[in-house]
Order: structure tokens, then sequence, then C-alpha cells
């Protein structure tokens, strides 16, 4: 079992980086030789970004729903991403390329993805009681204290600002967490 940082905790970084969500539908259950390989292609895929940091991957947390797997990918930047997609030496293209070939449009397999690029000052994250998870296992895991206690704040320490917004922010989440306390 993963280890749980009690207490309060954030990610943190001054760098940009991409969520890429990924997913598959399984329209038929009953076209297992449709889904089980496209559900399969992702084993390898996913052993060549553990072991290869260099191609940019950062960290993945994956769920299954009842329609299917879904995965959500951090990434280092769009480029890193697009390069393992395109890569004729990685392991996705000849997937991709063999999903076309035997599922195409015949709808008995869906798949999906979103991309997402987010600038270092765009995103505020909390995890309370957890073992480190998503964008913190992704970057850096920092307590939420100080200037990291509240979700406003969080947003407010990945810009620069000066001590006069700190304060603003500061106290209107003093007022904000006193009446949710009380």
């Amino acid at each position: 079992m993963s280890r749980i940082f009690n207490g309060r905790y954030t990610a943190k970084t001054d760098q940009p980086f991409v969520v890429f969500l990924i997913g598959m539908r399984i329209n038929k259950w009953w076209r297992v030789d449709k889904w089980l390989p496209v559900s399969s292609a992702m084993g390898p895929m996913l052993k060549t970004l553990f072991t290869h940091p260099e191609k940019g991957f950062l960290h993945a947390e994956f769920y299954w729903n009842l329609s299917g797997p879904v995965m959500i990918q951090y990434w280092r930047s769009f480029e890193d991403l697009e390069n393992f997609a395109r890569n004729p030496s990685d392991p996705h293209l000849g997937p991709w390329k063999k999903f076309n070939q035997a599922v195409g449009a015949d709808g008995s397999v869906g798949i999906w993805h979103e991309t997402y690029t987010v600038n270092s000052d765009q995103f505020e994250s909390v995890y309370g009681n957890m073992p480190k998870f998503g964008l913190a296992a992704a970057l850096e895991h920092i307590p939420a204290v100080g200037r990291r206690e509240t979700a406003r704040l969080r947003l407010a320490s990945n810009k620069t600002y000066d001590l006069a917004s700190e304060k603003t922010f500061s106290r209107k989440d003093m007022s904000m967490r006193q009446a949710i306390e009380n």
C-alpha cells in the first residue's frame, strides 16, 4: 500500500505541463475480438513511458468505469506527447493503425482523448490524507500550508504578485475559512 501523507498537500511547479485524458468505451461487450486488442495495447505503451522519463511522461492515474478504462496522464509538454504518439519507434503508432484497420468506424469500440496545456499559474490542487496522487505525484508534492492553505491562495501562490495582493487574498480566505468552520 502507498505511503499516506497525513494532512493537506498540494502540487507545485514553475513550468507549464500537459494533462492528457485518454479512454476506451466498449460499445459491444460481446465483441471481445475488437476491444481486447485495443485494451491490451496500453500496457507496452505505459511500460515504455515509465522506463523512459526522457520522453516527457511524468505520471498517470488509471480508472475503470462501467464503459471501459480511463487514464489521466501528465506530460512535460504537448511536443513530448505528440512525439510519442507519432514516432514509429515508440509503441503507439502501430496499435493506432491496427485500431483504424480492425475497428475503424464499426461502432464496437470507442476511443477518446482530451488534451489540456496548463501554465504553471493556472492550476491548484489539494490532497488530504492521501498518498502522492495526480499532479502531486507528477510534480512537486508539498504541504498545503501558509500561502497554500486555500484554493485562492494556492492559485495566487503560483503567480507573481506583490504583498498587497497577498494580504487581500489572505483576508478573503480567512473570512471564508471562518464562515465554513462556524
